[in-house]
């Protein structure tokens, strides 16, 4: 499945190193799934947006995608098996419109077949291994680096390395030999439980995925399963911790943190963080999870309101050599009203003069359609809500506003343009083209400014969907200055089709979430792959070959229409841009917490770019010492310093280094352009 997908909830049925042994290797499709690939073949050639044909050039790279789903990590197929699965190659395109689904089957009968072989190499031969950790060593955790293993031999030695590592981080956690052996024991039997129950529907719908996905990354196969969980999941009413999951490799991550959750709430949860155990209560067990299914991690993790939950975690600011950290939650339920928007106001004198600064967080762009369709004249929307804070933020003085946008993966469309007509006096605000290559224009009609003062958007790479259409509006029409780093870059827009209406079948049939249409910005340029490029950048851990929209592979690509007629302002010119910029600069140099929050985000930087575990105990142990003493010298340093110029009323509310920034690009804003 997609890596790194912080806008649409997916879940992963299969990665590599999650099965055990299963007693029968051969899983049969049933009837139904080939009435289901040939009509979604069907909607994909007539309706995506991308005007391909299902052919002998896509059945390749599906063939390539659906083996890599199995086995990402190349730790069980043989390079003899890969070699052998190109009999599909070429004819994928013409069996799935003829409803014959069997390669899917029999390519994950060989993996079923390798998998038992390879977890009975794990429990004869390596768990009980007393391992040599002084030997300097590594594992390479990016498979994707490494060629398919040639031979039994080759793989042996992958998995005395991968089991070697485990029993590492086991033993650097505190167990002696014999717990570390019962532990890898206990971890392996779960993997042969966890693989006795995946079925044919699971097999059928990583297939259908490859084939989907192959189009382009946000066009999804949802089985009825993943159906209903996708359907709680729009609704908000999981109760959790209020985050959003997926597997990598062996690990659970976190992708995203749900605003209103205890992950959000306790500030001890990030994206990024590998969760590698949970436990429930305050003393309860804490289970080992590497290498779980991640519908398996969930359902430990999910439970009712109010009840405690414990996670193990490799927080992403030390990465997969540094130490393990445990957090305690409380689960809740995430309402739409902690999804809402939110303000607070900042005071600091700047330059002479007393400057007060509003804030509106938001989350997402949201709208409750139901109040909407039952007349409620008190329905929630983003643009209702965001107007009356800011209508209250006027009434208390403030002489800007910033709109932070970090970590918005979108919503509704209209309330992007809703939210921007706020802003600007009229015009239009986003294009908006089909399948068939008809241009819409959305505008904005009210003539009225609702809020004509300074603006700052305050992005991330996080940002995506109707965020950019928001922020590339306000940069497009000189209204605000864009500051953070390059948002997501995804410029297309999905509808969901329920297969029911194709299928008359009693056997209960999937979803097909297609992309169907393409965002433009009122400039032509799309926001696709390229996404918003901020006025000022804030330091970025992020690569965007690894995250955000162009680390898919099948992604559509950036592209340009006609521009439509606009009014830009004079409030926001490239001249105030260039001071901006030139400040900020300046205070890279001198200002104290910025260069710290610089230093904090090249190390992330590093680390997450670190794909190599070391396998040699005095090294890791040195690391972790290393970091343990980072973290003793952050606290010193939180004691001893504080930020200058600031009033110590204001202080709790900028421990956000990213919104602090924000606040000083929009104080001097405020007293260079508007004072």
């Amino acid at each position: 499945m997609l890596k790194n997908n912080v806008l649409g909830f997916l879940l992963v049925f299969v990665s590599a190193g999650v099965f055990g042994a299963q007693d029968s290797l051969k899983l049969q499709p049933k009837p139904v799934f080939g009435k289901e690939a040939r009509v979604i073949s069907y909607i994909l050639d007539n309706n995506h947006y991308r005007k391909i044909r299902l052919n002998d050039s896509l059945s390749a790279v599906i063939l390539d995608r659906y083996v890599d789903e199995l086995d990402n990590s190349k730790s069980y197929f043989l390079a003899s098996d890969v070699k052998s699965f190109a009999r599909f190659k070429y004819s994928i395109d013409d069996l799935t419109r003829n409803e014959n689904v069997n390669p899917a089957f029999e390519i994950y009968e060989v993996f079923a077949k390798r998998y038992q072989e390879r977890m009975n190499y794990v429990m004869n031969n390596l768990i009980q291994k007393d391992f040599d950790f002084t030997v300097d060593e590594y594992y390479e955790t990016d498979r994707d680096k490494e060629s398919w293993a040639a031979s039994q031999d080759e793989l042996n030695e992958v998995w005395r390395k991968i089991i070697k590592s485990q029993a590492l981080s086991l033993k650097l956690a505190g167990k002696k030999q014999e717990e570390i052996t019962e532990s890898l024991k206990t971890r392996y039997q779960r993997f042969s439980k966890s693989f006795s129950q995946f079925n044919s529907e699971d097999v059928f719908s990583i297939y259908m995925n490859a084939i989907t996905e192959s189009y382009d990354p946000h066009t999804n196969y949802l089985s009825p399963k993943q159906s209903d969980l996708f359907k709680q999941q729009m609704s908000l009413s999981l109760e959790g911790i209020g985050a959003q999951l997926q597997s990598e490799n062996d690990y659970t991550k976190v992708v995203r943190i749900l605003p209103g959750g205890d992950a959000q709430k306790s500030g001890k949860v990030n994206v990024n963080d590998l969760i590698i155990g949970v436990g429930q209560g305050k003393e309860g067990e804490m289970v080992d999870v590497v290498g779980w299914r991640l519908d398996d991690v969930v359902k430990l993790i999910k439970g009712p309101k109010g009840t405690t939950v414990r996670l193990l975690l490799l927080p992403a600011k030390t990465g997969v050599n540094g130490p393990s950290q445990e957090v305690v939650l409380v689960r809740d339920k995430i309402k739409l009203e902690d999804q809402a928007a939110k303000k607070e106001v900042i005071n600091y004198p700047m330059q002479g003069r007393s400057v007060k600064l509003g804030v509106i967080s938001l989350p997402s762009f949201y709208m409750d359609y139901d109040a909407y369709q039952k007349g409620d004249p008190n329905y929630r929307s983003t643009t209702r809500d965001v107007k009356k804070l800011i209508g209250e933020l006027k009434a208390e003085g403030v002489d800007g506003i910033v709109m932070d946008l970090r970590n918005n993966g979108g919503g509704s469309l209209p309330e992007a343009v809703d939210l921007t007509g706020l802003f600007i006096k009229e015009g239009p605000v986003v294009q908006v083209k089909n399948s068939t290559r008809k241009v819409e224009v959305l505008p904005d009609d009210n003539k009225e400014v609702f809020y004509p003062g300074p603006l700052v958007v305050l992005t991330n790479r996080f940002s995506a969907s109707a965020s950019e259409i928001f922020a590339g509006a306000i940069q497009d029409y000189q209204r605000g200055v864009v500051v953070g780093e390059s948002t997501f870059g995804k410029g297309t827009v999905q509808t969901v089709l329920d297969l029911s209406r194709f299928i008359n079948e009693k056997e209960p049939v999937g979803e097909l979430k297609l992309t169907f249409q393409k965002f433009y910005r009122v400039t032509g340029s799309s926001t696709q792959h390229k996404g918003v490029e901020p006025d000022v950048n804030l330091p970025s851990a992020f690569n965007v070959e690894q995250y955000g929209e162009s680390s898919y592979p099948s992604a559509l690509p950036w592209d340009v229409i006609k521009p439509v007629p606009f009014q830009k302002t004079d409030l926001v010119s490239s001249q105030v841009v260039a001071e901006l910029n030139k400040s900020y600069l300046e205070r890279t140099k001198s200002d104290i917490s910025l260069k710290k929050y610089i230093d904090e985000t090249n190390d992330l930087k590093l680390n997450l770019a670190q794909t190599k575990v070391s396998l040699n105990e005095s090294k890791r142990r040195a690391e972790i010492a290393e970091e343990d003493k980072k973290k003793a010298q952050e606290k010193l340093d939180t004691k001893l310093t504080s930020k200058e110029g600031l009033p110590v009323d204001d202080l709790q509310k900028l421990k956000d280094e990213y919104l602090r920034e924000g606040l000083l690009i929009l104080g001097e804003l405020v007293t260079k352009r508007f004072g």
